[in-house]
């Protein structure tokens, strides 16, 4: 950001194009603001500046300024805009200059007017990291451009052809710079960085896996439990915000961690002591994250080799007043809520509990019957359903058999 401003604030036009549009002149903004009045000019300029080396096709400019709107005179509509901006440009202090030229039906922003795109200038640092021979210059390169990543191009405007493929692009770019970066950082062991890269990562470009890197930097500097932690979290933020089960390689990395965990020689006592630890509260049903409840769950199935016990899995589902499945909304995180509350004072202290999705949850129901998981959901019901509640909860449950392909036909789909 400073090399920006030593590069000649006021000499230039700056322009943002990640996270959102701006435009400004002489530290000033001539645009920024979200009023519908704007609409058109931020079009016309975010298509000039963004393609101003190439210029701009007439057709795709009207397409883009009116897209299917029923305009009698398209070609007179687009000039006026034009002639509009040329006047809101000159009005915020740019030079009284022709600044989008016509050519042989191409227009194009004038060379008279410099103008510094952060969309460019990050494109730029990515393509300068390639050419770089000396590692350390490389990676320096690269970390500038992961930084200058600052959000997804053009956001408002994800839905408009042009910006759609430009924003994938740069979403690429950003990911092809991440992975070098990473590559680069543990080749040198430099995990500290790598730490910091990840969490930047994290925040500008949430839901794409990059807790992975965040996590394995954490593993690397023997702070397990952090990554641990950090792990859960995640798995439940994927779950709140879209439903999502962790990724293959966020499991993947998981599951090394146990591996790469190194202790201190401790006596048994001890070990077992903290193997304890954080079990104070007993009451109701053991609530768990998904990869550990996948872990019980394995390691109960092989348990029944031995025979002699029953077990259930059990989903509980929120659903509407009409028996679908809910999706979305702060009422289905509250339902959600009340849900996991019941469930947990429902169950034993012996049976495991993960959500699994937006208002869905598992329970594996340890050496029970059929018929107490009968039991179960009604007292879930008594504890879930309030009034007139229209809302209810669907139950899907199958024995737990050591079958390779999995659980009986024992089906209920019943609804509280």
């Amino acid at each position: 950001m400073e090399k920006r401003r030593e590069e000649g604030e006021g000499l230039c036009l700056q322009v943002q194009m990640f996270g959102g549009f701006s435009l400004s002149w002489g530290g000033k903004l001539v645009s920024g603001s979200k009023k519908t009045s704007e609409s058109q000019f931020n079009y016309l300029m975010q298509l000039l500046l963004h393609h101003r080396r190439e210029g701009v096709s007439r057709d795709m400019l009207e397409r883009v300024l009116f897209e299917d709107r029923d305009i009698l005179d398209v070609h007179h509509a687009a000039r006026s805009v034009i002639y509009n901006a040329k006047r809101r440009l000159r009005a915020a202090g740019l030079p009284d200059l022709n600044y989008i030229e016509q050519r042989k039906g191409i227009c194009y922003w004038t060379a008279e007017v410099p103008v510094w795109e952060d969309a460019a200038a990050f494109e730029a640092l990515y393509e300068a990291a390639g050419r770089e021979a000396d590692p350390e210059r490389r990676l320096g390169l690269y970390l500038q451009a992961c930084r200058a990543y600052t959000g997804e191009f053009l956001p408002q405007q994800a839905a408009v052809f042009w910006v759609a493929r430009e924003a994938r692009r740069y979403r690429n770019i950003f990911c092809a710079c991440m992975e070098e970066a990473v590559r680069l950082l543990r080749a040198s062991q430099d995990f500290p960085q790598m730490r910091e890269l990840g969490n930047y990562a994290m925040s500008i470009s949430p839901l794409s896996d990059w807790e992975t890197v965040t996590m394995e930097a954490l593993v690397a500097m023997g702070r397990y439990e952090d990554a641990r932690k950090l792990y859960n979290d995640t798995v439940d933020f994927y779950f709140r915000e879209q439903g999502l089960r962790p990724s293959k390689r966020m499991m993947e990395l998981f599951n090394k961690l146990g591996a790469q965990m190194e202790h201190q020689y401790d006596a048994l006592d001890d070990i077992q002591r903290k193997l304890s630890e954080g079990q104070a509260d007993c009451g109701g049903g053991y609530l768990c994250a998904y990869p550990v409840f996948q872990g019980i769950y394995r390691m109960v199935t092989r348990m029944l080799e031995r025979g002699g016990q029953s077990v259930y899995l059990m989903l509980c589902m929120v659903v509407d007043s009409k028996g679908n499945p809910m999706r979305d909304g702060q009422m289905l995180e509250e339902l959600a809520g009340r849900l996991e509350e019941a469930i947990r004072d429902s169950v034993r202290h012996s049976d495991a509990i993960s959500r699994y999705g937006k208002g869905q949850y598992l329970v594996l129901l340890m050496n029970t019957t059929r018929e107490s998981c009968g039991v179960i959901q009604k007292r879930i019901n008594c504890r879930f359903l309030i009034g007139r509640q229209r809302t209810g909860i669907q139950y899907y449950v199958n024995s737990v058999i050591c079958h390779p392909h999995g659980g009986s036909a024992i089906v209920d789909k019943g609804r509280g």
